[in-house]
Formats: structure tokens, C-alpha cells, sequence
């Protein structure tokens, strides 16, 4: 007759629970995640006693009228029985113990905890304890062998040991498990199980199978598995005859096998299908009573006569025929297949694909400790084969005999599908909350305030309390609609419930910042239509659903927008007006989850930046924590502790910045993430020892932990600068990302994050330097901005590596010519489009933008200094290709520059004259952008000077910049290379060198006025003079600068030779009209200063080099 599985009752809350009998079989005992420990006189029994030992109560032993208890405050207690009253605390741990068990004289109990410690305690002397140390991770149970000679522990760090009790050492060690982190994520609670009476046998069940290790030899001997189950065995226990195993799944199958004859002889289901995580036989031998992670008490009865038949079959000799032996296996389940179908398993002819379909009905598969299986567990399908039943046709007999086959298996053989096995998909979550099976749990931790639920016998509530009261004060919600998802920001609370089959998915919004006296909407969902994510933006609210849509709402109430996900939703997050959606894109393999990202701009600018990329995590891992930084930086964290923050300047790619994992003492501690800080670089969460999630009550403190990119060899100086330095670029891109959405930034701080970015850069070349890594130096500098590359050419000339100064030069050169262009690009195109060519330059235009305010530059002296250059080049070589800066094409809605004056017909005044208060031929101002470079890192006694005024003059055409001199500092700057370079490669003639020697290069102190009348006009603006009527002739709306910009332009497409004669004839007309103004005394104060300038090489001041390019007043 078949054993008979009666209806399951509830015992319990939601959570791990466990299960025995007592000595004489006439009281049933469980105990459960809400602390109570119940005594039951039968399974009908409507009021069974209840003891509340703690908060959550993990494992229990009976024995002797002792009941032991392993409870959540780390202690192991001990009550009377069948009283129930305390009796003391056994022994403590520094985090939970999981599982209790007795000897079988019950004078010892063996306590595994997550503290990797398996204890020995004597009962009646508690103070009698031996500890036994060599697990490396928390310890799943623990379990005597009859004559208590031996003791058996199972870990998370994959082994099964046995220890000898009398020398406390290990005498066996099996590595026959999968590893875990902790007794939350393990693939099994892995239960072991000493054959009773002889204790020959150890069961350990091993992923869908139950292996059998001899006592006296600690070999493999044997392993049971069923043909129609491929789901984890859990839990196993022994009949008392010990000839009959029993094993719980983590799917809720119930299997029995005969273990001589190696044949499961019994299958029933769970008729939910929920995990079963204890067991225990009656001693009788009749009855089975095992326990859910739902927390509810089942009963299979009439064990011993469904199995009596294949008791009987087995004393047969082992030598009988098969037609024998196949007969009497029909005979076992004849009886009992209209019951097989009915309870969801398959017949002979399809063994595998209805229990496959059973199992999918509930895709919320429960692992061994009741949380969602989100890692290294199977998932069945209907095209997964069972790898049970492969090895079971493969097993031979351990006798030598060939093993007995059911005839379930077909004779004809299968495909064997041996790849990667699909893992389960994760479910939703809220991040910053709590699982929700808990009584007490975090709602939602935030920036804005934390968000607690309480759901017990006294009250179903929901508090608020905001870190910052001035947005609103702390609020008590009764949740009445059992509310189970909620957001809060600085506008609002939205939570939202799901469906049952009486009432619809709701969505309520409290919006506290409104401004009428409505502060609250609700809605509907549509039916059968589930709420799965919602989250919180800048005027808007987001809810995800069941049926793979996302529904946006105003902050109001009012519906907006709605879109379809490509697969089920995991997580959302809302950040100002950008939506992050987390979802499944497919199918992943080996623990490994296949998630999607998007992310969508909400602004009036709506753009989705991410459109469904890969979303990174760490093997074997799921994502624990998904959200933005306070600047607004997308951020997200993964079960393996790794924390990934979205580079937005490496086309949205994510980097791992942090991983909290080296920061725990234990591998059972965790951080629980609550926020994450851009500026200053902080990680904000919450330590928890022994366990992942922290308790509601006392409140938990947060800790800040530092960030650190895994840069290479981070122990030598090299690697330590070079971590900063990128950790420093990836942390301060939201000062783009926040100027470009239109957000005010913090200037100063800005600027800080350059000065401390450039400083790092100048740190490492000058190390590079030390080494004679030259080629490293010009990598280095090409990361540089353009004013700092000046203090790296000084820094190689003093150092006399010149040909590092030498291709330093060059490399200044092409940033200068990189940023005018994109200066002028910028007056053309919008603020925000690059237009860089050169990939070695793509950062130069952020940088530039901050380095005037952080050097204190004037953009003029450097567009002053390379007009000069650009004439010296015309007069000097006609084949010099290098473009050079154009001083007239000047930005009018440049915030830096002034707005040149417009000339009128009368008096034209000076459009080149760039006005400048209080600016002096003597003061800083009046010097070149590239001589005033990073104050803070280089200080100099002597004074800047101006480097223009070496640039014409000198007899002969070689100069040697780049040698160190003790009478001038910036002879190795940018200019002074150049025009060394220019003079090295063409020789002028005589008379044009002449030509250049007669110029003035200083002038007698007079005003601004009369020096710039004096100064003889450029071969430029002589041709402008003759050109002028066509061009406006051509375009008689333009102004005078429109109509110098046309003809700059108009200039440059003539040939070197036509530009040429223009200077040679701007000079040679310039030579009477000197001669003229000049008078006995100031020409010998004329010739006295050539011939100092020629050798003391004194710069002339910033008003004698402006006028060098203005028109003379008529």
C-alpha cells in the first residue's frame, strides 16, 4: 500500500525551519524564523504548545527531555521538555549557529556555526567544550555517528570532514560540494546522515544525488539518484531500520530509496513545490514529517508498508534473473501510477519533460534557506536532460554485479547534453531594501531617509523618518493594502503592492511637497497586471510590471508615457530626470546572470543614452545593489561585493572601483550598501557580521569605505600615482555630464580636481624622468594640458635631456594648434561637440577649459605672442607649413575676450588693441600664458619676463633656448624652441636679417597712444587697405570686423612668395615715416637700446607688442 502524504499546515513564518520527534515518537517539535519553538501532539493538533526562544531560531535537538536550539542572538539554548522552560545558554558564537545535533547517548551536542567553528559541548557541563577549526567557511550541520567515536560537518567552503571526537582531528575530507560566500547563498543546506544502529554508511547529499562513503575505509561507495529528479537533495535522513533513505529537494520532491538495492521506492511531491529544509523519521519507522521554507509542517504516513514489498524483494539473492527482479519492480507501482500522474510526474514513456513542467508551474524556486535561488542551482526546462538518470545508467554495481535499471529508463539511448547548465533568473527587487519575507525589514535606505516595515502580530506599519527633517517630518503609515515596494525622494513617497485575486495591483503616491491640499493619488494597474519595480525622479514616477511594460507618471498623478521592456524587469532607479532599468536580456549559464541595462533622459531633451547593453557582474554572481551616485553617475554592486560606477567619457562603459570584500574581517560579513559619493569619494554602507542584510532595531551605523580602482602593482609608487590619477578622472566627470544637462557646478572644485589631476601627471614624469623613461615622459605629457607641458619642458632642459625638451616642444606646439582650433570650432558649432582629431588630444579641451582660472593666464599675450610668430614665419620662410594662430579671428561671444570697438569713418581706432586695465609692461599680467604655469607645484625667485622680445631680435639666426641660463628663465619655453627651430632650418639673408635688427625693440617711455601711432603697419594691413573697397563691395553689410575676418581669410589663401613682398613692402614704406618722427637725442637712445637688446636680450613691454599689429590713427 502506498504511503499516504497528508496536507500541509502552517507552523511557521516565511523562513528556514526544522523538524523532530521526540525519544518515544508521541510529540513532533519544529521551530522557525519567527523565534518560536512548537511542540505538536499530532499533525491535527490546532493548539500546539509554543516557547519563543529568540528573535529567529535556526535548528533543534531532542533528546532526554532536553531541547536545544540553535537561535539568532549567536547563542545555543537549552529548555526543558516537555515544559519548555529555560534551562540556560549551552555555549555562544560571534555569529549564528546553523545547525544542533545530538549524540546518541545525548550526554553531547555538536554545534556547526557561520563563525567556520564546529563545538563539542558536553550538556550537563557546559563549561566542558572541545572546538574543532578547519572549515574556511560557515558550516552548513553536523551530525554523530552512532557510537559518537566520529563527527561529520558539512561547510560552505565545499567540504564534508570527519573528525575524530577523542583527538579533535580530521580524519576524512571530501571536497563534493559547491563553495558559497554564506548559508544564505548555498546550494543546499547539505544535511548529513549517519546510518543508524551499525553506522557503516554516510549520506551526503551531493547536487540531485546521495552519496554513500563507507565508515571504514572514508571511501565513495555508492550513490543513489532518481531517473525523474534532477533538483538539489537538501536534506537526508535515515529510517531507523536503516535500510530506507530519505531525502527533501530543494524543489519539494520527497524521495525513498531502498539502499541495498539501490531503487527509489517511493516519490511524492510538495503541493506547492516549495523547498523542503527538514526532515525526521518517526523511530516507529511509520511516518515522515518534513517542513517547508514557507514555514509549513507536512506528513508522509504509511511508510513502512510502500516499502515492505521491495523490503521482502530484497533478500532475494542478488543472483536471481532480471525478468524476476524487473517483475517485482512493476509490481511496486502498479498500485501507484494513476497517483504518479496526478501528483505531476511522468510515466515510462516521458520521464523527464512532465516533471519539468511541474517544476516551471512556480518560478520562484526557493534555495535551501528560502531566498530567492539567484545563483549556481538548475533550472529545469523542458529540453535540459536529467543528469541523475545519465549517471545512474552509467553506475555500476558496487558488489561487481551489474546495477539493477528501472524499467522507467527507455532502452533506447539518449543525446547527452553535457554543456553549461542555465541558472535561474533573479527576481526584482527594490534596491536599498531588504528581502521581504522579513517581519522587521529596510523598506528602502537612501539619500533622503530610510523607509522601515513592520509586519507582525501587534501591527502592520509603515514608518518614514528623512535624514534631513526641513523636507518633511518623520510619518507612521498603516499599511493596509500590504504594500511591499517603496521610493522616497525629496517630492515623495510612492509604494506600490501586487495583486491578489480579489484586489488589482495598486500604485499610491504621498506627495508631500505638494502645494494644494491633496497630497495624495492612487491608482490601479490593469488586472493581472503586477507592480515588480518602482522608483522616484525629478516630477516624474516609474512603475515596472509583470507583463514587461514600464508606466511613467508626473509627480501628480497624471500618466505619461508608457514602453515595453525586453524582458523582465530586476531593478529601477530615478536620479533627477535620468531613468535607470535593469531587466533580463536572456538566459545565463553556470550561475552567471544575463542582464540589460537602459538608460533613459526624462528631461525636455528625451534621449536613452543606454539602449539595452550587457550589464557586467562578477562570476557566479547576481546584482545586489543598483542605483546613481549623489552627483548623478550610474552605480551598481554585485553579490561578490565588486562596486562598478559608469564611465561616461569611455563610451559608457563601467569600471570596478571598489570591492568591499577586502574590507571584511570574516567571509561571513557583508556590507550593505546605502549610498555611494562622487565628491568627496566615499562608499556609505552598512557592516554586517555573519550575515547580508542588517537587523531594523537597534539601528545600524553606517561606515564609509574608500575607493580603489585595481590598478596594477599598487604597492610601488608608479602604480599608487597612476591609480589616483584615473581614479581622480573617473570620479570628476560629472562636472561635464552636470554642465552639459544644464546644472550648476562647483567651479573651485573643478578647478581642484585639474590642479590635483595635473599635479599628478607632472609627479610622474618627473619619476619617469629619474628612470630614463623618455619615451614614458612624452606619453605622459601628451595627458597634459598645454600649460603644464611648458613646466615639463623646463623641468627636461634642466635636467639636459634635450631631445625629450625637443619633442616636448613639438608636442606643445600641436596642443596649442589643437585648442585655437577648437576655440574656433566652438564659435561655429554647438558647446558641446568635440572636434578633436587627434585621439592623443581628446581630453586637451576639457582641461583647457579650467587651466586660465587655475594658472591665472591671459589668453591674449598667448594670441599676441603667436601673431608674432605667424609674421616672423612670413618673413622668414615661405616653406614653413605648420598652421600658426589667427589674432584677428577672434570669438566676439568669448566671455574671456572683449569685444573689439567698431571703427567709424573718421577715426578708425585700433581693432587689434586688446584692452586690458592697469596692465603694465612690468606687471604678471603682461607675460605669456606659458610662462605662468601651476604656482603651487614651482616657485622662482627671479622675474618673469616676456618671451616676444627674443623672437626678432639677435645678429645671427642660432639661439639655443633649450640650454639652461642663469639670466633668463623662460629661454626654454614654447616660443623661444620654435623660433629656434624656424632659425635652424632657413638662414635669411643679410639685409633681411639686417631688416629685423633695425627694428626698435624698445621704446623711450611715452604713452600707449604715441607708440602704437609710431609703429609701422603690417604687410597685412597694407594689403587690407587695397582690398577693402572689393570686400565690401562683395558683402556691404559687413562691419569692421567682419570685414578684417574676410580678408584674413582672403590673405591666407596667397601664396608664402605674394605674402612676402607685402611685409618687404610694409617695411621698406616704414622707413621714411621713421625717420621723420625720429629726433637727434631719441636716436641715439634708439641705437643705444638695439645694441642692449642685442645683447642683454631685454622683452619689450605688452604695449610695444600689441602695437606691432595696429592701424596708425589718421
Amino acid at each position: 500500500m502506498p504511503c499516504e502524504r497528508k496536507p500541509m499546515r502552517y507552523g511557521h513564518s516565511e523562513g528556514l525551519t526544522d523538524v523532530c520527534f521526540d525519544d518515544e515518537g508521541k510529540s513532533l517539535v519544529t521551530c522557525g524564523s519567527d523565534g518560536d519553538v512548537r511542540i505538536w501532539e499530532s499533525l491535527d493538533d490546532d493548539d500546539p504548545k509554543s516557547i519563543n526562544v529568540g528573535e529567529k531560531a535556526f535548528s533543534v535537538a531532542l533528546k532526554n527531555g532536553k531541547l536545544i536550539t540553535a537561535v539568532s542572538n549567536n547563542t545555543v539554548q537549552i529548555h526543558t521538555f516537555p515544559e519548555g522552560d529555560p534551562d540556560g545558554i549551552l555555549t555562544r558564537f560571534t555569529t549564528n549557529a546553523n545547525h544542533v545535533t545530538f549524540s546518541t547517548s545525548g550526554s553531547k551536542v555538536a554545534v556547526g556555526s557561520s563563525d567556520f567553528l564546529v563545538k563539542i559541548v558536553e550538556v550537563m557541563d557546559s563549561s566542558r567544550q572541545t572546538t574543532l577549526r578547519g572549515h574556511e567557511a560557515p558550516v552548513l550541520s553536523v551530525a554523530f555517528d552512532p557510537s559518537d567515536e566520529f563527527l561529520a560537518s558539512s561547510s560552505c567552503d565545499g567540504s564534508v570532514a570527519v573528525w575524530s571526537v577523542e583527538s579533535q582531528t580530521q580524519v576524512a575530507h571530501w571536497k563534493v560540494l559547491q563553495k558559497s560566500s554564506d548559508v544564505s547563498t548555498a546550494k543546499s543546506l547539505c544535511r548529513l546522515a549517519w546510518q543508524p544502529r551499525s553506522g557503516r554508511l554516510l549520506a551526503i547529499p551531493v547536487d540531485a544525488t546521495v552519496q554513500l562513503y563507507d565508515r571504514n575505509t572514508w571511501t565513495h561507495v555508492s550513490t543513489l539518484s532518481d531517473d525523474l529528479s534532477t533538483q538539489v537533495a537538501n536534506v537526508v535522513v535515515w529510517s531507523p531500520c536503516g535500510k530506507f533513505l530519505a531525502a527533501g529537494t530543494v524543489g519539494g520532491n520527497l524521495l525513498i530509496w531502498d539502499v541495498e538495492a539501490k531503487l527509489c521506492v517511493e516519490r511524492q511531491k510538495h503541493e506547492k513545490g516549495f523547498t523542503v529544509c527538514g526532515m525526521a523519521w518517526h523511530p516507529s519507522g511509520g511516518r515522515i514529517a518534513y517542513t517547508d521554507t514557507e514555514g509549513c509542517l507536512g506528513l508522509l504516513d504509511g511508510v513502512s508498508s510502500a516499502s515492505a514489498p521491495t523490503s521482502s524483494s530484497t533478500t532475494q539473492s542478488t543472483k536471481a534473473t532480471a525478468a524476476k527482479e524487473k517483475k517485482d519492480y512493476d509490481d511496486l507501482f502498479d498500485d501507484d501510477d494513476d497517483r504518479m500522474m496526478d501528483e505531476g510526474m511522468s510515466d515510462s514513456r516521458s520521464p523527464v519533460k512532465k516533471a519539468f513542467v511541474e517544476d516551471d508551474d512556480d518560478d520562484d524556486l526557493m534555495p535551501a534557506t528560502g531566498r530567492a535561488r539567484n545563483r549556481a542551482s538548475f533550472l529545469d526546462d523542458d529540453n535540459s536532460l536529467d543528469a541523475a538518470s545519465v549517471k545512474l545508467d552509467k553506475l555500476p554495481d558496487e558488489d561487481g554485479n551489474s546495477a539493477i535499471l528501472p524499467p522507467v529508463v527507455p532502452a533506447v539511448s539518449r543525446p547527452v547534453y553535457e554543456g553549461p547548465m542555465p541558472t535561474p533568473p533573479q527576481r526584482a527587487f527594490q534596491p536599498g531594501s531588504t528581502p521581504v519575507h522579513l517581519m522587521h525589514r529596510f523598506m528602502m535606505w537612501n539619500s533622503i531617509g530610510i523607509v522601515r516595515g513592520y509586519n507582525d502580530d501587534q501591527d502592520n506599519a509603515i514608518d518614514v523618518e528623512f535624514h534631513d527633517t526641513a523636507i518633511h517630518h518623520a510619518m507612521h503609515l498603516t499599511n493596509t493594502l500590504g504594500h511591499t515596494m517603496v521610493d522616497l525622494s525629496q517630492e515623495a513617497v510612492l509604494l506600490a503592492c501586487e495583486g491578489t485575486d480579489e484586489l488589482a495591483s495598486k500604485i499610491q503616491c504621498l506627495h508631500y511637497s505638494c502645494w494644494d491640499t491633496h497630497k495624495e493619488w492612487m491608482v490601479d494597474l490593469p488586472k493581472g497586471e503586477d507592480a515588480r519595480a518602482l522608483c522616484l525622479g525629478q516630477g516624474w514616477a516609474a512603475v515596472a510590471t509583470s507583463t514587461l511594460m514600464v508606466r511613467l507618471f508626473s509627480i501628480g498623478g497624471v500618466q505619461r508615457e508608457m514602453f515595453s521592456l525586453p524582458g523582465a524587469v530586476v531593478c529601477m532607479a530615478g536620479h533627477g530626470e535620468q531613468l535607470l532599468i535593469v531587466y533580463h536580456r536572456g538566459t545565463g549559464f553556470d550561475g552567471d546572470q544575463s542582464l540589460g541595462i537602459q538608460l533613459i533622459q526624462l528631461g525636455r531633451k528625451r534621449k536613452q543614452v543606454i539602449q539595452g547593453e550587457g550589464l557586467p557582474l562578477s562570476r557566479k554572481s547576481y546584482l545586489a545593489w543598483m542605483g546613481f551616485t549623489a552627483e548623478g553617475t550610474p552605480c551598481c554592486i554585485d553579490s561578490e561585493g565588486v562596486v562598478r560606477i559608469l564611465n561616461r567619457t569611455l563610451g559608457n562603459t563601467w569600471t570596478p572601483v571598489c570591492n568591499t570584500r577586502e574590507s571584511c574581517k570574516s567571509k561571513s560579513d557583508n556590507y550593505w550598501v546605502v549610498g555611494v559619493h562622487e565628491n568627496p569619494q566615499q562608499l556609505r554602507c552598512i557592516p554586517c557580521k555573519g550575515s547580508r542584510y542588517p537587523p531594523t532595531l537597534p539601528r545600524p551605523a553606517v561606515a564609509v569605505l574608500p575607493f580603489k580602482l585595481p590598478y596594477c602593482q599598487t604597492t610601488t609608487e608608479k602604480g599608487q600615482m597612476e591609480e589616483q590619477y584615473w581614479r581622480s578622472m573617473l570620479f570628476h566627470n560629472h562636472y561635464d555630464f552636470q554642465s552639459s544637462s544644464g546644472y550648476e557646478i562647483d567651479s573651485e572644485g573643478q578647478s581642484r580636481a585639474q590642479k590635483e589631476q595635473q599635479e599628478l601627471l607632472m609627479k610622474m614624469f618627473a619619476l619617469s624622468c629619474k628612470l630614463e623613461r623618455e619615451f614614458r615622459c612624452v606619453e605622459l605629457a601628451e595627458l597634459m594640458t598645454h600649460n603644464v607641458v611648458t613646466l615639463a619642458i623646463r623641468y627636461a632642459s634642466r635636467s639636459r635631456r634635450m631631445a625629450l625638451a625637443q619633442k616636448l616642444n613639438e608636442l606643445a606646439l600641436e596642443k596649442a594648434n589643437q585648442l585655437y582650433e577648437e576655440e574656433e570650432q566652438e564659435e561655429e558649432e554647438p558647446a558641446y561637440q568635440s572636434v578633436a582629431q587627434n585621439p592623443r588630444f581628446n581630453h586637451v579641451r576639457r582641461e583647457s577649459r579650467g587651466s586660465s582660472q587655475m594658472n591665472g593666464c591671459d589668453d591674449e599675450d598667448v594670441e599676441e605672442e603667436y601673431t608674432q610668430e605667424e609674421e616672423r614665419d612670413e618673413e622668414e620662410s615661405s616653406e614653413t607649413k605648420k598652421p600658426c594662430l589667427n589674432p584677428f579671428k577672434k570669438g566676439a561671444k568669448s566671455p574671456e575676450r572683449p569685444s573689439p570697438k567698431p571703427v567709424n569713418r573718421e577715426v578708425r581706432a585700433n581693432p587689434f588693441k586688446v584692452s586690458s586695465a592697469g596692465k603694465s609692461s612690468g606687471s604678471p599680467a603682461g607675460q605669456s600664458r606659458t610662462t605662468n604655469v601651476l604656482d603651487s607645484m614651482t616657485m622662482s625667485s627671479r622675474k618673469p619676463a616676456a618671451l616676444s622680445g627674443t623672437s626678432k631680435q639677435g645678429k645671427a639666426p642660432v639661439l639655443k633656448p633649450l640650454a639652461p641660463k642663469a639670466k633668463s628663465k623662460t629661454q626654454a619655453t614654447l616660443l623661444q624652441m620654435s623660433a629656434t627651430k624656424v632659425s635652424s632650418k632657413k638662414q635669411q639673408s643679410q639685409s633681411g636679417t639686417e631688416s629685423v635688427k633695425q627694428a626698435p625693440a624698445a621704446t623711450p617711455p611715452v604713452s600707449a597712444e604715441n607708440t602704437e601711432n609710431r609703429k609701422p603697419k603690417t604687410g597685412f594691413q597694407l594689403w587690407l587697405d587695397e582690398n577693402r573697397k572689393s570686400i565690401l563691395c562683395d558683402n556691404p553689410d559687413f562691419e569692421e570686423m567682419d570685414v578684417i575676418k574676410d580678408g584674413m581669410g582672403r590673405f591666407r589663401t596667397l601664396t608664402a612668395e605674394e605674402r612676402l613682398e607685402w611685409s618687404e613692402k610694409a617695411k621698406s614704406e616704414s622707413d621714411p615715416k621713421k625717420r621723420k618722427r625720429e629726433h637727434g637725442g631719441e636716436e641715439d637712445e634708439e641705437m643705444e637700446s638695439d645694441e642692449s637688446v642685442g645683447k642683454k636680450k631685454k622683452p619689450s613691454d605688452s604695449s610695444a607688442k600689441l602695437s606691432a599689429f595696429a592701424f596708425n590713427k589718421e
